[in-house]
């Protein structure tokens, strides 16, 4: 896929490194360690291309020769957000490059029968809004997910979001930096297509099943709880209902 065939602030990597470990990470015969670790590297480097734009103010230091040399440092105030589960090892990649950056996470899963997203976690601090957002999940397939997770973040108040991901189809990236001509997105590589079910073809599978060994079949029913029964009683644990308790 040529970068001329997608949107200005779409920014697929030339990187023979990239790709190399790109193709790796496809292979369906990568075991999770491995996929974790290509993934985790990949976006170390993802990470790297996308900070290029970031401020940063001058500092001074003394050398081990007793001299004085104005460098600089970091003067963004910078957040990590990765969409869970599939996004946890790429934080970990940026948060290598970025020690000093802060680890926000948001829940988001696919309903099976509408492939829209729906949120079941949020932990962006209130009040406490970044310079720069870095949001990292692997695939971008429909951009559902992350349209709504880039939002979210707008609403939050950062004042700038960049999007990495490994792979992505060129509807969706299309999409997502048309709908959000501000924000910035570096990916690995692009697919041409989706199959039926919003898949990445020729992709690299469920990427959350593939990082953590999960068995590749039907997703299980959510578990559904009322506001009472999620309450945490002393002692740990949610109240459980007796067979007499009414629904």
């Amino acid at each position: 896929m040529s970068a001329f065939d997608l949107p200005s602030n779409v920014h697929p990597s030339s990187h023979p490194l990239i790709a190399h470990k790109l193709t790796r990470l496809r292979n369906r015969e990568t075991k999770p360690a491995e996929f974790r670790a290509l993934l985790k590297e990949i976006s170390f480097y993802l990470g790297y291309e996308a900070t290029s734009g970031i401020n940063s103010r001058p500092q001074v230091v003394t050398t081990p020769m007793n001299s004085e040399f104005v460098g600089s440092e970091i003067s963004d105030n910078i957040a990590i957000i990765p969409i869970l589960r599939a996004g946890l090892v790429m934080g970990d990649g940026v948060l290598d490059l970025i020690p000093s950056a802060v680890v926000h996470h948001i829940g988001m899963f696919r309903s099976k029968v509408s492939n829209l997203p729906v949120q079941y976690y949020n932990r962006l601090p209130r009040d406490q809004p970044c310079d720069t957002a870095f949001v990292v999940d692997p695939c971008v397939a429909t951009s559902n997910t992350l349209h709504a997770v880039v939002s979210i973040c707008k609403k939050w108040g950062a004042k700038k979001v960049v999007v990495l991901a490994a792979i992505g189809a060129k509807e969706g990236l299309t999409r997502l930096a048309n709908d959000h001509p501000d924000i910035d997105i570096y990916i690995g590589s692009c697919d041409d297509s989706l199959d039926e079910k919003g898949m990445l073809i020729p992709g690299l599978g469920d990427s959350g099943d593939r990082q953590f060994g999960t068995p590749i079949s039907e997703a299980p029913e959510v578990l559904q709880m009322s506001a009472e029964d999620s309450i945490l009683k002393p002692g740990g644990s949610p109240k459980k209902r007796s067979r007499g308790d009414k629904n």
